[in-house]
């Protein structure tokens, strides 16, 4: 059984790995290019409001999805799962409306802030956090 939790926990990584990996392909962002030159002359790139909106939240979604996933297959626990996907969804609910504030502005606020605004907003980094503090969280409660 272990095997299989493992196996299933890689194949939850593997998919947000798979969003990284294709996402030129099936999101609307433009700006991933601008940010992809790393130049904070480049200029500001033509958009969308509603599919911009609508991918950042659909891809969030994905990420938020397999993200419980691999913390529903470690901990096998439901109370800390919906805490996890709270905590993601505080940390989206606070950097999208300042990530998109950013953009209005015309990154006016700053090059760096915007770049790492949208980091938080397309990139499922609280799991990065998540995991080490439910491991110490379980390990604290076994002592």
């Amino acid at each position: 059984m272990k095997v299989l939790k493992w196996l299933l926990v890689a194949v939850a990584v593997f998919g947000l790995i798979a969003v990284r990996v294709v996402e030129s392909e099936i999101f609307y962002d433009p700006f991933q290019e601008f940010f992809h030159l790393a130049n904070k002359h480049a200029s500001f790139p033509d958009f969308n409001w509603l599919p911009l909106i609508l991918n950042y939240l659909f891809r969030f979604g994905l990420n938020l999805l397999l993200s419980a996933a691999v913390v529903s297959l470690i901990f096998k626990n439901k109370q800390w799962t919906l805490q996890a996907i709270i905590l993601i969804l505080i940390v989206f609910v606070i950097t999208f409306p300042i990530y998109l504030y950013c953009i209005h502005t015309k990154f006016e606020i700053g090059y760096l802030f915007s770049f790492y605004m949208r980091r938080f907003v397309i990139q499922p980094l609280i799991l990065l956090l998540i995991i080490p503090l439910f491991y110490y969280r379980q390990h604290i409660q076994k002592v």
